[in-house]
């Protein structure tokens, strides 16, 4: 019985390795025929799955809709509606779906759910009394179909223009997978684009904007590319390489993510990056696979290369000494950049490297500040401040640097230069800052302020304020004791509201941020929604409200507990 498997597994196991050789980088085949488009428009995508954004990986698939909202959006597969969700940003509401595949559907910016849905998702708000909801069901709960109308498409949350955010997720690792190795493909004969490339003398050193860099500008077209201005490039020592690449496809004019580079020394790959799935706590990493920088200078996405000791992130299934190459035997070498989309449109731009023999006595650099490892707990401290960041925040070894500025009136510390801005953090850092003996009873009140305009809403802890910021920079302490605004738009005291639909508000906080946002109608908690664009809060009238005078009240808190009520009567 056994031998008669082996030819045909051998047949079996040799056909998948020619198809899986040919098709896209990846680490695994995903099942095919599956999924269905989420909309029944012809698949147009505004944005791809891997495309850079600011500070993270896009995680999924933007199908455009005709820049209109209202579009039926249709369960991929049959499943069950294993989770809710409705924020203020991010995917406004959102709809995941479990399969018995093992993988997990994700609908986001819709506009508005099955009645099924709604229900749910209003009760747990007012089981909540809140606004923003984030839920999960049980698996016989709510059970769907492929092909059911399960929401409207929308623009909620922090969307740029009506679309639907669609992602497929390992249900088990809750890793998002790009959704075109399914088979949901979009029409794309367009090679990638090249536009730039860059070289940073790396010598062993840490990467910081400090490393040495040469740009090129590139031209071509039709997937052949070289340098604007032919040459042959003198290197030596350890060098990285870098490029500005993006990619279109046949229905859409955007220019969206690539898939996959390689960078090919003498014919061999030593560097490969793609994007076939990566966890969520790795997303902040691509502030590690981009020249960051650079980004922070000039606003140009050049792609690094090569990977940074600190990043851990699986978009890199292979590479030799990190991608990064040493040049250094008097000869001639040709480096190739493959750059591919997920339709395997190709696009390579070649050059040639003139290597020379590097100078034995090469000067060794030694730390300004402290030297701080990436794979270890750091700390700093003097009588005013105290850093600790701990492993997995930083992407490389860095020569910490600390040093303070004037106190800025109305402040309640000395400026804290911590380390630089062009450092990028994985997550975050703790940082203690001492308050002047000013601050007194109000130091509950105070908060951690960049002056790049973040604030960071610190807790009181042993004589300092403590705070986990989320990058490097300048940082000093403010006092919050102002209670956020309330504008109303249509209601005041004693107003008809017969034939109103909603009570609108403008709302808003001067440093700590809104916390807590409570409505209500004759002393019953009542649903406000706060609209991420517009910044506008609504209560929208139902038949709950019977005829007659009422009372409504709203209170909205910051996050030093700082708060403004409003209260009027109102007839309907």
């Amino acid at each position: 019985m056994i031998k008669k498997f082996i030819v045909p597994l051998i047949v079996l196991c040799c056909f998948c390795f020619s198809v899986f050789a040919q098709g896209p980088i990846q680490s695994q085949p995903y099942p095919q025929r599956f999924f269905r488009y989420p909309l029944d428009l012809p698949p147009s995508t505004a944005g791809s799955f891997g495309e850079l954004r600011g500070a993270h990986f896009h995680s999924g698939l933007d199908f455009k809709t005709n820049q209109q909202t209202g579009y039926p959006v249709h369960a991929a597969y049959d499943g069950y509606v294993s989770r809710l969700r409705i924020q203020f940003g991010g995917f406004g509401h959102a709809i995941y779906i479990t399969h018995p595949n093992g993988f997990t559907t994700v609908y986001g910016h819709i506009k508005s759910f099955s009645p099924a849905m709604e229900k749910l998702i209003r009760d747990e708000q007012y089981k909540q009394q809140n606004f923003e909801v984030d839920f999960k069901l049980d698996p016989l709960q709510l059970q769907v179909c492929q092909g059911e109308v399960i929401a409207i498409s929308g623009n909620e949350g922090a969307s740029a223009g009506p679309h639907l955010h669609f992602e497929i997720r390992d249900t088990q690792t809750e890793e998002t997978i790009n959704p075109q190795l399914f088979g949901l493909t979009i029409p794309d004969k367009v090679p990638p684009t090249i536009s730039a490339i860059s070289i940073y003398h790396v010598d062993g050193s840490p990467f910081t904007e400090k490393t040495p860099r040469q740009f090129f500008a590139v031209t071509g077209n039709n997937g052949n590319y070289h340098l604007t201005k032919p040459q042959v490039i003198n290197l030596n020592g350890q060098i990285g390489f870098g490029i500005i690449t993006t990619d279109m496809n046949s229905v859409s004019p955007n220019h969206n993510g690539i898939y996959s580079c390689e960078l090919k020394v003498d014919g061999k790959t030593v560097y490969t990056f793609a994007v076939e799935r990566f966890a969520f706590n790795q997303t902040h990493a691509i502030n590690a696979y981009v020249d960051y920088p650079e980004l922070l200078k000039t606003h140009r996405w050049f792609q690094k290369c090569f990977i940074l000791p600190g990043s851990k992130i699986s978009l890199y299934p292979q590479s030799i000494n990190r991608g990064l190459v040493t040049f250094n035997d008097d000869a001639m070498h040709d480096v190739e950049y493959v750059v591919k989309d997920i339709a395997g449109n190709t696009s390579t731009l070649s050059l040639k490297i003139k290597s020379s023999i590097a100078s034995v006595n090469q000067t060794v650099l030694k730390p300004a500040g402290n030297l701080f490892r990436y794979d270890k707990v750091n700390e700093f401290s003097n009588d005013k401040v105290r850093v600790r960041v701990n492993p997995g925040n930083l992407y490389d070894d860095i020569d910490f640097t600390y040093s303070t500025l004037p106190e800025r009136p109305g402040t309640y510390s000395a400026i804290h230069r911590i380390h630089n801005k062009y450092t990028p953090v994985h997550e975050n850092f703790d940082l203690w800052i001492k308050p002047d003996s000013t601050i007194g009873k109000f130091a509950d009140k105070a908060v951690i302020v960049s002056t790049e305009g973040a604030c960071y809403s610190g807790t009181y802890q042993d004589g300092y304020i403590k705070a986990q910021p989320t990058l490097f920079g300048d940082f000093y302490i403010k006092l919050d004791t102002v209670a956020p605004v309330i504008v109303p738009i249509n209601i005041r005291n004693e107003a008809n509201l017969a034939a109103a639909k909603t009570i609108s508000f403008r709302i808003g906080d001067n440093l700590s941020g809104i916390k807590t946002i409570a409505g209500k109608i004759d002393g019953k908690w009542v649903l406000m929604v706060w609209d991420f664009k517009s910044k506008i809060l609504n209560y929208s009238f139902n038949s709950d409200i019977a005829h007659g005078k009422h009372i409504f009240e709203l209170t909205v808190t910051d996050n030093k507990n700082n708060s403004r009520y409003f209260s009027a009567a109102f007839n309907r």
